[in-house]
């Protein structure tokens, strides 16, 4: 199982991890918001994730981290 790993105050929310990640294991968090005030991304189901890195690779923030 993969360990995603978010640096949330950087994100912008933009959405393209979420668009890249083919399980569709990640979403904007609704609760929260960041300093930057947006809704950061999360992963909603961690034990399905592949470790593909994909959403890690498309960020342009680098804020992704993936470890197998």
């Amino acid at each position: 199982m993969a360990k995603l790993t978010f640096r949330s105050d950087l994100c912008k929310g933009c959405g393209l991890c979420i668009a890249a990640c083919p399980k569709g294991l990640l979403a904007l968090a609704k609760d929260k918001i960041n300093a930057k005030g947006h809704h950061p991304a999360q992963i909603t189901e961690p034990e399905k994730c592949i470790g593909c890195a994909s959403c890690a690779l498309m960020c342009p923030d680098c804020i992704i981290t993936v470890e197998r």
